[in-house]
Protein backbone atom coordinates (compact mmCIF):
# COMPACT_ATOMS: atom_id res chain seq x y z
CA UNK A 1 0.00 0.00 0.00
CA UNK A 2 1.22 3.24 -0.92
CA UNK A 3 1.07 6.13 2.31
CA UNK A 4 -0.58 9.13 2.35
CA UNK A 5 0.39 11.98 4.81
CA UNK A 6 -1.70 14.42 6.48
CA UNK A 7 -0.92 17.50 8.65
CA UNK A 8 -2.10 17.71 12.47
CA UNK A 9 -2.27 21.24 14.66
CA UNK A 10 0.78 21.63 16.55
CA UNK A 11 -0.94 21.58 19.83
CA UNK A 12 -4.23 19.91 20.33
CA UNK A 13 -6.72 20.20 23.88
CA UNK A 14 -8.07 16.45 24.16
CA UNK A 15 -11.31 15.98 27.18
CA UNK A 16 -11.26 12.76 28.41
CA UNK A 17 -7.87 11.19 28.48
CA UNK A 18 -7.51 9.17 31.32
CA UNK A 19 -9.46 6.69 29.30
CA UNK A 20 -11.27 5.67 26.56
CA UNK A 21 -11.12 7.59 23.02
CA UNK A 22 -9.82 10.68 24.55
CA UNK A 23 -6.84 8.20 25.90
CA UNK A 24 -6.76 6.61 22.88
CA UNK A 25 -6.43 9.85 20.25
CA UNK A 26 -4.02 11.32 22.54
CA UNK A 27 -1.40 8.62 22.39
CA UNK A 28 -2.09 8.49 18.23
CA UNK A 29 -1.50 12.45 18.69
CA UNK A 30 1.69 12.23 20.52
CA UNK A 31 3.41 9.59 18.63
CA UNK A 32 2.66 12.24 15.57
CA UNK A 33 4.83 14.35 17.71
CA UNK A 34 1.95 17.14 18.24
CA UNK A 35 1.88 18.51 21.98
CA UNK A 36 -1.64 17.63 23.91
CA UNK A 37 -3.10 19.81 26.15
CA UNK A 38 -5.49 16.71 27.85
CA UNK A 39 -8.49 17.38 29.95
CA UNK A 40 -9.71 14.75 32.72
CA UNK A 41 -10.90 14.92 36.27
CA UNK A 42 -8.67 12.33 37.01
CA UNK A 43 -4.68 13.26 37.97
CA UNK A 44 -1.96 12.46 35.21
CA UNK A 45 -0.53 9.10 34.45
CA UNK A 46 2.69 9.50 36.62
CA UNK A 47 4.60 8.34 33.08
CA UNK A 48 2.73 10.53 30.80
CA UNK A 49 5.16 11.47 27.87
CA UNK A 50 6.70 14.09 26.85
CA UNK A 51 4.35 16.41 25.13
CA UNK A 52 1.61 15.63 27.31
CA UNK A 53 0.81 18.68 29.28
CA UNK A 54 -2.23 17.65 31.73
CA UNK A 55 -5.04 19.79 33.63
CA UNK A 56 -7.07 18.47 35.78
CA UNK A 57 -10.29 19.58 36.25
CA UNK A 58 -13.70 19.13 35.55
CA UNK A 59 -14.97 20.07 31.78
CA UNK A 60 -18.10 21.89 33.09
CA UNK A 61 -15.95 24.12 35.33
CA UNK A 62 -14.52 27.74 34.02
CA UNK A 63 -11.58 27.59 35.74
CA UNK A 64 -10.65 24.34 33.97
CA UNK A 65 -10.95 26.41 30.49
CA UNK A 66 -9.24 29.15 31.41
CA UNK A 67 -6.00 27.32 32.41
CA UNK A 68 -6.09 25.21 29.18
CA UNK A 69 -6.32 29.06 27.16
CA UNK A 70 -3.66 30.51 28.95
CA UNK A 71 -1.68 27.20 27.40
CA UNK A 72 -2.29 27.84 24.35
CA UNK A 73 -0.41 29.66 21.94
CA UNK A 74 -2.41 31.70 18.81
CA UNK A 75 -0.03 31.91 16.54
CA UNK A 76 0.39 28.42 16.78
CA UNK A 77 -1.96 25.87 14.82
CA UNK A 78 -5.24 24.31 17.37
CA UNK A 79 -7.26 21.58 17.88
CA UNK A 80 -9.77 20.60 20.22
CA UNK A 81 -11.66 17.52 20.88
CA UNK A 82 -14.52 16.71 23.25
CA UNK A 83 -14.59 13.52 24.33
CA UNK A 84 -15.08 13.90 27.77
CA UNK A 85 -18.69 11.90 28.50
CA UNK A 86 -20.89 10.53 30.90
CA UNK A 87 -22.62 7.52 30.57
CA UNK A 88 -24.97 6.18 33.53
CA UNK A 89 -27.49 3.13 32.47
CA UNK A 90 -31.34 3.30 34.06
CA UNK A 91 -34.81 4.00 33.10
CA UNK A 92 -36.44 7.29 33.48
CA UNK A 93 -38.69 5.95 36.84
CA UNK A 94 -36.12 4.16 38.13
CA UNK A 95 -32.80 6.50 38.32
CA UNK A 96 -32.43 9.39 39.99
CA UNK A 97 -32.66 12.73 38.21
CA UNK A 98 -29.03 13.33 39.30
CA UNK A 99 -28.33 11.28 36.45
CA UNK A 100 -29.81 13.62 33.41
CA UNK A 101 -28.02 16.34 35.32
CA UNK A 102 -24.51 15.16 35.17
CA UNK A 103 -25.03 13.83 31.85
CA UNK A 104 -26.12 17.66 30.54
CA UNK A 105 -23.35 18.97 32.56
CA UNK A 106 -20.58 16.81 31.31
CA UNK A 107 -21.66 16.27 27.83
CA UNK A 108 -23.16 19.31 26.56
CA UNK A 109 -22.31 22.26 28.91
CA UNK A 110 -18.91 20.75 28.92
CA UNK A 111 -18.37 21.04 25.11
CA UNK A 112 -20.11 24.40 25.12
CA UNK A 113 -18.18 25.68 27.92
CA UNK A 114 -14.57 24.40 26.26
CA UNK A 115 -15.90 26.61 22.89
CA UNK A 116 -16.66 29.78 23.99
CA UNK A 117 -13.77 29.91 26.11
CA UNK A 118 -11.16 28.45 23.31
CA UNK A 119 -12.91 29.89 20.16
CA UNK A 120 -11.39 33.31 20.36
CA UNK A 121 -7.92 32.13 20.18
CA UNK A 122 -8.86 29.44 17.85
CA UNK A 123 -10.61 31.87 15.24
CA UNK A 124 -6.71 33.78 15.56
CA UNK A 125 -5.04 30.42 14.84
CA UNK A 126 -3.32 30.00 11.19
CA UNK A 127 -5.94 26.94 11.40
CA UNK A 128 -7.85 25.31 13.62
CA UNK A 129 -10.16 22.48 13.90
CA UNK A 130 -13.51 21.02 16.43
CA UNK A 131 -14.21 18.06 17.21
CA UNK A 132 -17.23 17.02 19.21
CA UNK A 133 -17.84 14.34 20.10
CA UNK A 134 -21.18 12.78 20.08
CA UNK A 135 -22.74 9.36 19.41
CA UNK A 136 -25.27 6.98 16.96
CA UNK A 137 -27.14 7.59 19.99
CA UNK A 138 -27.86 10.99 18.99
CA UNK A 139 -30.21 9.84 16.04
CA UNK A 140 -31.29 6.45 17.49
CA UNK A 141 -32.57 5.37 20.67
CA UNK A 142 -30.73 3.03 22.75
CA UNK A 143 -32.80 1.34 25.68
CA UNK A 144 -31.69 2.40 29.36
CA UNK A 145 -29.67 5.22 27.68
CA UNK A 146 -31.81 8.30 27.79
CA UNK A 147 -30.21 10.99 29.44
CA UNK A 148 -27.23 10.02 26.70
CA UNK A 149 -28.73 9.56 23.96
CA UNK A 150 -31.05 13.21 24.62
CA UNK A 151 -26.94 14.74 25.65
CA UNK A 152 -25.56 13.73 22.62
CA UNK A 153 -28.42 14.80 20.18
CA UNK A 154 -28.03 18.59 21.72
CA UNK A 155 -24.19 18.21 21.38
CA UNK A 156 -24.39 17.52 17.62
CA UNK A 157 -27.52 20.22 16.95
CA UNK A 158 -25.72 22.76 18.91
CA UNK A 159 -22.84 22.65 16.50
CA UNK A 160 -24.33 22.49 13.39
CA UNK A 161 -25.47 25.94 14.32
CA UNK A 162 -22.32 27.16 15.92
CA UNK A 163 -20.36 25.75 12.54
CA UNK A 164 -22.86 28.43 10.15
CA UNK A 165 -21.89 31.18 12.69
CA UNK A 166 -18.36 30.95 12.39
CA UNK A 167 -17.99 29.14 8.85
CA UNK A 168 -15.84 32.36 7.83
CA UNK A 169 -13.24 31.66 10.07
CA UNK A 170 -10.59 29.93 9.66
CA UNK A 171 -12.07 26.86 12.43
CA UNK A 172 -13.14 23.90 11.19
CA UNK A 173 -15.96 22.53 13.52
CA UNK A 174 -17.46 18.63 12.66
CA UNK A 175 -19.25 16.29 14.56
CA UNK A 176 -17.56 12.44 15.38
CA UNK A 177 -20.09 10.19 16.46
CA UNK A 178 -18.92 6.71 17.21
CA UNK A 179 -20.94 3.72 17.88
CA UNK A 180 -19.65 0.49 20.39
CA UNK A 181 -16.11 0.67 21.23
CA UNK A 182 -14.32 -1.79 23.21
CA UNK A 183 -13.25 0.90 25.56
CA UNK A 184 -14.29 3.32 27.92
CA UNK A 185 -18.62 3.88 28.27
CA UNK A 186 -18.57 0.86 26.33
CA UNK A 187 -16.90 -1.26 28.70
CA UNK A 188 -18.87 0.32 32.03
CA UNK A 189 -21.79 -0.14 29.95
CA UNK A 190 -20.85 -4.07 29.60
CA UNK A 191 -20.07 -4.18 32.91
CA UNK A 192 -23.74 -3.13 34.16
CA UNK A 193 -25.40 -6.10 32.09
CA UNK A 194 -26.71 -8.42 34.33
CA UNK A 195 -25.02 -11.35 31.48
CA UNK A 196 -22.39 -9.63 30.40
CA UNK A 197 -21.25 -12.28 27.96
CA UNK A 198 -24.54 -12.61 26.31
CA UNK A 199 -24.92 -8.84 26.06
CA UNK A 200 -21.33 -8.88 24.26
CA UNK A 201 -22.42 -11.46 22.07
CA UNK A 202 -25.45 -9.86 21.18
CA UNK A 203 -24.13 -6.07 20.34
CA UNK A 204 -21.17 -8.55 18.08
CA UNK A 205 -23.50 -9.87 15.98
CA UNK A 206 -25.55 -7.12 15.13
CA UNK A 207 -22.30 -5.51 13.83
CA UNK A 208 -22.16 -5.99 10.03
CA UNK A 209 -18.79 -7.10 10.40
CA UNK A 210 -19.34 -9.10 13.52
CA UNK A 211 -17.12 -7.36 15.78
CA UNK A 212 -16.57 -4.27 17.64
CA UNK A 213 -15.49 -1.73 16.78
CA UNK A 214 -11.91 -0.57 17.41
CA UNK A 215 -11.32 2.60 19.66
CA UNK A 216 -8.05 2.84 17.67
CA UNK A 217 -10.11 2.94 14.25
CA UNK A 218 -12.61 5.71 15.68
CA UNK A 219 -9.28 7.60 16.97
CA UNK A 220 -7.98 7.38 13.23
CA UNK A 221 -11.45 9.41 12.24
CA UNK A 222 -10.57 11.93 14.44
CA UNK A 223 -7.35 13.09 13.74
CA UNK A 224 -8.73 12.84 9.87
CA UNK A 225 -10.94 15.51 11.12
CA UNK A 226 -8.29 17.68 13.06
CA UNK A 227 -6.12 17.91 9.19
CA UNK A 228 -6.70 20.43 6.77
CA UNK A 229 -7.03 17.63 4.70
CA UNK A 230 -10.66 17.30 5.73
CA UNK A 231 -11.52 20.99 4.85
CA UNK A 232 -14.47 19.77 2.74
CA UNK A 233 -16.44 18.83 5.58
CA UNK A 234 -17.81 21.60 7.49
CA UNK A 235 -20.52 20.76 9.99
CA UNK A 236 -21.01 17.53 9.08
CA UNK A 237 -21.49 14.39 11.58
CA UNK A 238 -18.61 11.22 10.77
CA UNK A 239 -20.51 8.41 11.76
CA UNK A 240 -17.80 5.64 13.03
CA UNK A 241 -20.15 2.98 13.75
CA UNK A 242 -18.47 -0.05 11.60
CA UNK A 243 -21.93 0.15 9.49
CA UNK A 244 -24.29 -0.60 12.40
CA UNK A 245 -26.43 2.07 11.40
CA UNK A 246 -25.69 1.49 7.72
CA UNK A 247 -29.18 -0.20 7.41
CA UNK A 248 -31.77 -1.51 10.00
CA UNK A 249 -31.69 -5.34 9.71
CA UNK A 250 -28.41 -7.79 10.27
CA UNK A 251 -28.77 -10.99 9.45
CA UNK A 252 -27.13 -12.51 13.02
CA UNK A 253 -24.90 -15.09 12.66
CA UNK A 254 -25.04 -15.50 8.92
CA UNK A 255 -21.96 -14.71 7.03
CA UNK A 256 -22.13 -12.20 4.02
CA UNK A 257 -25.78 -14.62 3.01
CA UNK A 258 -28.24 -12.30 0.49
CA UNK A 259 -32.17 -12.07 0.49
Amino acid sequence: MKNWTVELPETVVVTGTASGLGKEISRQLLDCRVRVIGVDVGPAAEDAPDGYVHVQGSVSAQSTWDTVRDLLDPDSSLGYVGSAAVLKVGTLLDEDISTWRDSWETNVFGQILALRTLLPVMIEAPHAAVVAVSSIDADFGEQQLAAYASSKAAVSAALRTITLDYARTKVQFNVLAPGPMRAGLFERHLASAGDPDKFLATREARQPRGRITGVDQVANAALYLLSPASSALLGTTVTADGGLTTGFDFRTGAEGSSA
